[in-house]
């Protein structure tokens, strides 16, 4: 961002104290963050209140202040009726001076590693900025936006939902030029009802792509990627369609009319895990030519250094969004096999005289939890294979049968030891004694702590511990302790 005060009051509606000659080239709303240059946006909130920070942020280099209420400052202060509103405001007006592309991506899992996935193969052949950790909502979206230069060749924007046109409003200022969908799956279903709603509120973001111009990355392997298609009507529009795949299964290539239609696509074939669970597989890339890089098609031996078989579609997907830019598979393969892994997803710990963690700690639904056992399945172990679980959150009715459907998971997952953590887990638990697990097997524990102290003094060199559930159920804290 680069803008004056003159301009970032005009484009919220709103008129400044002070006359100010030097430049605005950044935004937060944490004082603790503020850098010389930033527009400091004070939010209220329950607990704390933005406006009582104002003095820190203008003594940390703020260059002004966007307010809701009379605040004691040197510098510029721009009053308005919401600032988070305002924030808003000014993002849409920003965007109106980006020159490259943008690009929304959500989906119920993997969200995340692919908005990553995609920046590294994207910085491989140009400037980007994509959004920081997960702030996918009403106000990351806008950081992520006022982050970026006026000429700054992608910008990558990851979009959470919680519920029915939440991504609708982020795209309404966003204005996506591209946008992806890594799959649909039952995150978030407690608030939705159903997959199909949840596949409507996704293709959301396809449905605001521009007609014409638009580009939509779809998973030909989800069993909701025709209905992504028809009710966003991508076809219609003359929104032109890229397909990725990476299960290997090409169950619905059919369907889609992938090959008849000439609709451009990545797949995986030949897939291999090492014994970290780490994959390499060929990478295949056809028909790209119907939107103009030609140069894309093809095949490329792929190694990635994230583990699971779940990241091979992750990775057909952010090389799909480098082959439509114009890179070529070689490019974008190079560039994956450099990614790594963010912290709490899928990282691995090897301590010198204990067991070795797999902190998959961030978050966990339905789907991740399947992904994740599978991966650590097929670790090379020596010892015992201890898998810590915990409640999955925002499953609403769902959620006693998606525990159980873990817990059967579990249970064929040839694990030692299946820890459960948590009230919603005891349908974990259950369902995997039921299943076959022996009782001596599997233990339930009240939270994080109770776990951890468990777990300290059981574990021996040799041994292999996946430590997965909700962020909120603070599973981070146990896999800090057996790394310590």
């Amino acid at each position: 961002m680069h803008l004056t005060v003159s301009e970032i009051a005009s484009a919220v509606h709103a008129a400044q104290t002070l006359e100010a000659t030097d430049p605005v080239t950044g935004v937060t709303w944490d004082s603790r963050e503020v850098e010389p240059g930033d527009l400091y946006v004070a939010l209220p909130g329950e607990r704390v209140d933005g406006h009582d920070f104002v003095t820190a942020a203008q003594a940390a280099g703020a260059a002004c202040i966007l307010a809701s209420r009379k605040v004691s400052a040197d510098i510029p202060v721009i009053y308005v009726d919401d600032t988070a509103k305002a924030l808003v405001d000014l993002a849409g007006f920003w965007r109106t001076r980006l020159q490259g592309t943008v690009i929304g991506l959500t989906g119920s899992t993997g969200k995340t590693t692919t908005k990553n996935l995609v920046r590294d193969v994207l910085a491989a052949s140009g400037s980007v900025v994509a959004t920081r950790a997960n702030q996918n909502n009403e106000l990351g979206v806008p950081r992520t936006l006022l982050a970026a230069n006026a000429d700054t060749a992608s910008v990558v924007v990851e979009m959470g939902m919680r519920g029915t046109g939440q991504i609708a409003e982020l795209c309404s200022f966003a204005k996506p030029d591209w946008g992806l969908v890594t799959n649909v799956g039952e995150s978030h279903i407690e608030l939705l009802g159903s997959r199909l709603a949840i596949a409507h509120a996704k293709a959301e973001l396809l449905s605001a792509l521009p007609d014409g111009r638009g580009i939509a990355f779809v998973n030909a392997a989800d069993d909701y990627a025709v209905e992504l298609v028809s009710c966003s009507k991508l076809d219609e529009r003359g929104v032109r369609t890229v397909f990725f795949e990476g299960s290997d299964s090409w169950k619905n290539v059919d369907e889609l009319g992938i090959f008849s239609n000439g609709d451009p696509f990545v797949w995986a074939s030949d897939i291999d895990l090492d014994d970290q669970g780490c994959p390499s597989f060929t990478m295949h890339a056809a028909h790209f030519g119907a939107i103009g890089t030609p140069q894309a098609d093809g095949e490329q031996r792929c190694t990635l250094a994230l583990r699971g078989l779940h990241n091979v579609s992750n990775a057909c997907s952010a090389a799909a969004v480098g082959l439509a830019s114009g890179m070529t598979l070689a490019q974008c393969c190079e560039a994956l096999a450099a990614a790594q892994p963010e912290r709490g997803r899928q990282q691995v710990f090897a301590t010198a005289d204990g067991p070795t963690v797999v902190d998959d700690s961030y978050n966990a639904n339905p789907d991740s939890m399947r992904a994740s056992l599978a991966t650590f399945a097929a670790m090379q172990v020596a010892g015992k294979r201890i898998a810590v679980l915990g409640d999955m959150l925002e499953l609403g009715d769902f959620s006693p049968e998606c525990h159980e459907r873990v817990g059967r998971i579990a249970a064929a997952s040839h694990l030692d030891e299946l820890v459960c953590v948590g009230e919603l887990s005891q349908h974990m638990a259950r369902a995997a004694l039921e299943a076959g697990m022996p009782a001596q097997a599997v233990r339930t524990c009240a939270d994080a702590a109770e776990a951890l102290s468990f777990l300290q003094g059981t574990l021996g060199a040799g041994d292999a511990v996946l430590v997965k559930a909700s962020h909120s159920i603070g599973l981070n804290k146990v896999a800090e302790g057996l790394v310590r």
